[in-house]
């Protein structure tokens, strides 16, 4: 009789499984760097208009922005009247030079020549919202404006 017995039927090998938790913990903290989280809740519709010629912001300036439209249909209760939105809440025209001041005290000093004012506007919106916005942007000397589109940035400088 010997000592060794012989395997019958080979099978196959397990799979080592040992660096799985690696792997997974290395996927979970790629999405959580690369994933941007939207900034402001909109409470408007933004169907944002088509521009023919555009010109891309410099992502190192600071950009604050103004949304205007229609509330949207779950915001109903506030109208139906184009409306301003300054960051998660509705906000009347009075409001926009506050709103810059807040936006211009938490910047460092050497950027507040460079805040740029985008205005994210729907379609469909009322002209005339938009000009008393410009009026008031005017007052506290904020004159960097840019106008979103659905394809780019159109900027324009009011100085």
């Amino acid at each position: 009789m010997s000592k060794f017995k012989k395997k019958k039927g080979g099978g196959l090998a397990p799979i080592n499984t040992a660096s799985l938790p690696d792997i997974v913990f290395m996927l979970l903290f790629f999405f959580m760097v690369a994933t941007v989280m939207r900034e402001d809740t909109l409470k408007i519709k933004n169907a944002l208009p088509v521009a023919d010629q555009i010109e891309k912001l410099d992502k190192k300036n600071p950009v604050s922005y103004i949304y205007m439209g229609k509330p949207s249909e779950n915001y109903l209760k506030y109208g139906t009247e184009a409306r301003i939105q300054l960051n998660d809440d509705f906000a009347s025209v009075s409001d926009v030079a506050a709103f810059i001041a807040a936006e211009r005290a938490a910047l460092r000093e050497e950027l507040i020549p460079f805040l740029t004012v985008s205005l994210k506007v729907d379609r469909k919106a009322n002209m005339g919202i938009v000009g008393d916005v410009k009026q008031e942007l005017r007052k506290v000397n904020a004159l960097k404006i840019n106008y979103t589109t659905g394809t780019g940035d159109v900027s324009t400088n009011m100085e």
